[in-house]
């Protein structure tokens, strides 16, 4: 009878020792803060075991540590657990997840200040680090000096500039420090291309992508992971065609403008390598880029293939590259040259690609410093050309006996006919 007393006192002591805490954590208390709308919410569990949250139901789903899915809502309920560096990269840790690790301790180990946050049940703010404070102060901030041991954070730390800049963000010039000791530490180079891609991929989307690619350059990041874009800075345009002269000041302005026209990632990744080309002309011939458009496909290729980046974005890459000077010039066009743009876009099976095309162009023109605001018929002229194209009937050609190559070489002829209608309704006065 005594034992099975001491079992249930010491089973309720145990109980007590190890009450489990929910906590909302990280972006969703950081946006509500910042009067943001809160997409997905994550938290923090502190005070038990796994065996406890399958017990309740719980789904595991982490593979390198303890992160369950809430059996009714589905958002994801990690553990409080602590990280050791062992190893170069971030793969190169090892977690400590137990029901003595605290809140403070889970927090200490993100990125920024202003996601290491936590709200409890009754909605109070929990904040050890100055998050709260960085928020008003619109600072990215590194929360200790762990930061260097995960070289994602350099990447995160860019993607957040692409977020918040436009709401006044600024990075802590300590924290920029740190991201160039890790660069020069060559932490950098043990990132893996899928990894790079996920941010890269991400950063695009956010309202200011540009703030990505200056946030790596200010750190010497960029050299390391895009040496092809990091080379288009300092290498001068013609003043007339691009009065910011600097290329790769020209391809971010392009960037942030694809923002305005377009939600598709291939459209802005486009954009980004767009002039790769003009990294590459020779000295003797600045400020003209001839040639670079072909020159700029198969760096686009090299970034593609080394970031094993999707083919959608790949294909578009590569199109803009290399055509975006026709588009610029389409009103001059041929009609054989027109139609030659379209079938080289593939626009006759792939319809949907035109847009992406144009959208990808018109950044390119638009994004230069004073023409932000001026028309681009080039796109209108490219499309009415291709409904034109597009809508040429098969069966007259079928009924006159053609076959095989006959067919396409008589349906090419038409189209050329159809654009070339087209072209002199857009020269009439």
């Amino acid at each position: 009878m005594m034992f099975l007393l001491m079992h249930v006192l010491m089973s309720v002591y145990e109980q007590v020792q190890n009450v489990m805490e929910t906590y909302l954590v990280g972006g969703a208390v950081r946006d509500r803060l910042l009067g943001l709308s809160v997409k997905e919410r994550d938290w923090v569990v502190v005070g038990t075991e796994p065996s406890d949250l399958i017990a309740r139901g719980f789904r595991p789903v982490g593979r390198e540590f303890p992160v369950f899915l809430h059996p009714q809502t589905g958002e994801e309920h990690a553990l409080a657990r602590t990280e050791r560096k062992v190893g170069r990269g971030y793969h190169g840790f090892t977690f400590h997840a137990s029901p003595d690790v605290t809140l403070e301790q889970d927090l200490q180990r993100r990125d920024l200040t202003i996601n290491a946050l936590a709200e409890d049940a009754a909605g109070r703010v929990i904040d050890p680090f100055g998050g709260g404070e960085d928020l008003e102060a619109r600072i990215l901030r590194h929360v200790s000096n762990a930061f260097r041991e995960d070289p994602v954070r350099i990447l995160r730390l860019a993607r957040f500039a692409a977020r918040f800049t436009q709401l006044g963000f600024t990075i802590a010039p300590e924290t920029l420090e740190l991201c160039r000791e890790m660069v020069t530490a060559g932490e950098v180079d043990a990132l893996v291309p899928e990894r790079v891609w996920q941010e890269l991929a991400r950063a695009l989307m956010e309202p200011t992508p540009s703030a990505f690619v200056r946030v790596l350059r200010g750190c010497s990041a960029l050299q390391q992971l895009f040496p092809e874009l990091d080379r288009l800075f300092g290498v001068p345009q013609r003043a007339d065609f691009h009065p910011e002269v600097d290329t790769g000041a020209h391809a971010l302005l392009a960037l942030d403008l694809s923002v305005q026209l377009s939600d598709q990632l291939p459209v802005r990744f486009a954009v980004l390598l767009h002039d790769l080309g003009k990294g590459t002309t020779p000295a003797t011939e600045l400020p003209r880029h001839r040639g670079h458009e072909e020159r700029g496909v198969p760096l686009v290729e090299a970034i593609c293939a080394r970031l094993r980046v999707p083919s959608a974005c790949r294909e578009l890459a590569k199109l803009v590259a290399r055509h975006h000077l026709k588009c610029h010039r389409a009103l001059e066009l041929r009609p054989t040259t027109v139609v030659a743009l379209l079938e080289a876009l593939d626009t006759f099976r792939r319809p949907q690609r035109l847009p992406s095309f144009l959208a990808a162009c018109e950044a390119d023109a638009r994004g230069r410093t004073g023409f932000e605001h001026r028309d681009y018929p080039q796109a209108r002229y490219l499309t009415e050309a291709y409904q034109a194209a597009a809508a040429v009937p098969i069966q007259p050609l079928l009924d006159q006996g053609l076959q095989g190559p006959q067919i396409a070489q008589a349906l090419r002829r038409e189209r050329i006919a159809a654009v070339a209608r087209l072209r002199r309704q857009w020269q009439q006065p």
